[in-house]
């Protein structure tokens, strides 16, 4: 399709890869770094209005969303709201904290 613009990589539901069980501490100890938002492959396929519209959507939990580097692919596990407030506000890339499995 031609002019189309491309958020994400892909939209996906679910995890290919198994649990890591990392806890919100670990994740804490994994600095962010720059990720583009093409490279991204979601694992929700639904969103919460509400919390991508509230203002403090990012006071509670952690300010980077957490991607998982499985095979080669970048998913985006927790943070779909701030990804996508990045792509509103016409930015091609987020800082993420990235754990490879």
């Amino acid at each position: 399709m031609k002019g189309a613009v491309v958020i994400f990589k892909a939209v996906s539901e679910g995890r290919p890869y198994a649990e890591h069980g990392l806890t919100a501490r670990q994740w804490a100890d994994i600095p962010p770094r720059p990720v583009r938002l093409d490279q991204l492959v979601t694992t929700k396929r639904e969103l919460a209005l509400d919390r991508l519209l509230a203002e403090d959507s990012t006071f509670y939990g952690d300010l980077f969303p957490h991607v998982v580097d499985f095979q080669g692919v970048l998913y985006l596990e927790d943070g779909l709201h701030r990804a996508l407030r990045a792509a509103l506000q016409q930015r091609t890339s987020i800082h993420a904290r990235v754990l490879a499995v």
